[in-house]
């Protein structure tokens, strides 16, 4: 059985991000046109399906270290800020983006809130493991034939 491991997380992240893009349940907030990624941020994303590649590498997130939270995953996207002549800071990225992303993984029933064991946070649902391994699965299945 392929799964997420199994793949190159980039085409993994991407060939999710095009499904995800099909659903109903994921829809660009429309302020997600002009905001920065984090703090550490100069402009907003080049790409016109950065929000969609965002939620699809969320989703990854959740599946290969969940149950996780909204402060673990701001300190993976955060990043440090170039400060010109000052020392460089370490800045966290933004969590309303990620809470956005999760709440739709929650609608589309991919993730869940866990909060009775030791780490709390989202974890993947059955419905979330099956739609993940089954894209590792088609890329696993190209790149051998």
């Amino acid at each position: 059985m392929t799964t997420v491991y199994d793949v190159n997380p980039n085409k993994l992240i991407h060939s999710v991000a095009k499904e995800l893009e099909k659903k109903e349940e994921f829809k660009m907030p429309e302020w997600a046109l002009f905001v920065k990624t984090g703090a550490n941020r100069e402009r907003t994303p080049y790409q016109k399906n950065w929000w969609f590649v965002r939620c699809a590498a969320i989703l990854r997130s959740v599946y290969v270290h969940g149950p996780i939270g909204v402060e673990r995953l701001r300190t993976k996207y955060g990043g440090k800020k170039n400060k010109g002549v000052k020392s460089e800071k370490f800045y966290k990225g933004s969590g309303s983006i990620i809470r956005e992303c999760l709440q739709q993984l929650e609608k589309a029933g991919f993730v869940k809130k866990v909060t009775h064991t030791r780490r709390h946070g989202r974890r993947i649902t059955p419905k979330g493991r099956s739609f993940l391994d089954k894209i590792a699965r088609s890329i696993y299945l190209s790149n051998e034939g």
